[in-house]
């Protein structure tokens, strides 16, 4: 049997657009920092060539082989495991941004262990709910103790990369995953939205717990308000009507960028908002400068290519016999899609934004690596499915 090659060849395409705009959006980093012309480009070149035969080579074994599962067992342990130890290591040997331990420098490379390390917990809780959770019906309270286990343990896991990491995105996106997997594994709709009202009230307590993210809270809500705030009732308006205040810049280049691309794009390599204005253009708001250069058509045609894809995981998610390999697929798709969505609505300003990558877009090789390693079991696991 063969994996699915119109998975494979789609997300061949995106990591093939992913190259090409590490080279025309980098070019003021580049003159910036004193690197040479194709720096950003040999290196994404070099993290999508190999995440393509990283999909390859773990496509072409058994999905249910004695060798596959400890693959993915020892990337969630050693991901784990380089978690723990980050916050502790010397600076020569972990990078530290945003005043926190995130990367583990391996000679030329740096590596984000969270990224593999969502991988590896979309296996677990694969694996796991598997065998916890079943379709029978139920009573809440039963439901809530069989998760309970998984909330307590995730909360202290995430809660420790949070700490640790000062990364909210993430452990937004990794609590999202336990409780949409959960329902897929058959926890009903009462549980679902009873844990993400749990979830929504500790983020709240996380954002007040810290003043500068109250603040980032009151500078976004404070620019959109006035497309809400008339639907809602005078006395409702006024309570949570704030002064408003000067859009974050970044944000700000951003919507110019997009606005500046207009239909059809400046032209690749044409872009002006790269130069300087928007300082993690090849990362964080790779979609704004992709739509400055190809325009909103350019910009629909690689939305149309990502989504096909992820439809594509979804429907051999579908087809799968094995409730494992369900869950597992259906994982690797969702994190897919709420990655992109996290990242496009905060570009735009209707969410705050976070800081999560664009899988296979944004410039990065853990964040390939981790994706291409994903949809590898998922190609993997299509060779046993009836497409």
């Amino acid at each position: 049997m063969f994996a699915d090659k119109q998975l494979f060849y789609l997300s061949c395409v995106l990591i093939t657009i992913g190259i090409i705009f590490s080279y025309s959006l980098t070019t003021f980093t580049i003159l910036f920092y004193n690197y040479s012309e194709f720096h950003f480009f040999v290196r994404q070149l070099f993290f999508g060539a190999s995440g393509i035969l990283i999909m390859f080579f773990i496509s072409r074994l058994n999905p249910h082989s004695k060798r596959s599962q400890k693959i993915i067992l020892a990337i969630l342990i050693a991901s784990f495991l380089c978690i723990l130890a980050l916050p502790f290591l010397p600076t020569h040997l972990a990078t530290q941004s945003g005043g926190a331990k995130r990367w583990l420098r391996l000679g030329l490379v740096s590596i984000s262990p969270v990224e593999f390390f969502k991988i590896g917990l979309i296996y677990f809780l694969a694996w796991s709910y598997t065998r916890r959770i079943d379709e029978d019906k139920k009573a809440i309270k039963h439901e809530i103790l069989i998760l309970l286990p998984y909330c307590i343990v995730a909360s202290v896991v995430i809660g420790y990369i949070y700490i640790t990491q000062n990364d909210l995105g993430q452990s937004v996106i990794s609590f999202f995953l336990i409780l949409a997997l959960a329902f897929f594994a058959g926890a009903s709709k009462r549980l679902f939205a009873f844990g993400m009202l749990i979830v929504m009230m500790v983020g709240i307590m996380v954002i007040l717990s810290n003043q500068r993210r109250i603040e980032r809270i009151r500078l976004w809500w404070g620019n959109i308000q006035e497309a809400f705030l008339p639907m809602l009732p005078e006395w409702m308006a006024s309570t949570l009507r704030v002064s408003a205040s000067a859009e974050p810049y970044q944000i700000s280049h951003s919507l110019n960028a997009i606005a500046h691309g207009g239909f059809f794009g400046e032209g690749l390599g044409l872009g002006i908002f790269k130069l300087g204005f928007l300082s993690e253009v090849h990362t964080d708001f790779v979609l704004s400068g992709i739509t400055e250069e190809i325009g909103l058509v350019g910009l629909s045609v690689i939305c149309l290519l990502y989504f096909l894809m992820i439809l594509r995981i979804f429907k051999i998610a579908g087809r799968c016999e094995q409730k494992q390999d369900f869950i597992f697929c259906s994982g690797i798709a969702l994190l897919l899609l709420f990655s992109f969505f996290m990242n496009a609505f905060g570009i735009i300003s209707l969410t705050p934004l976070k800081g999560v990558a664009v899988p296979l877009l944004s410039y990065g090789g853990s964040s390939m690596w981790a994706i291409c390693v994903g949809l590898g079991y998922v190609l993997m696991i299509s060779k046993k499915v009836k497409l």
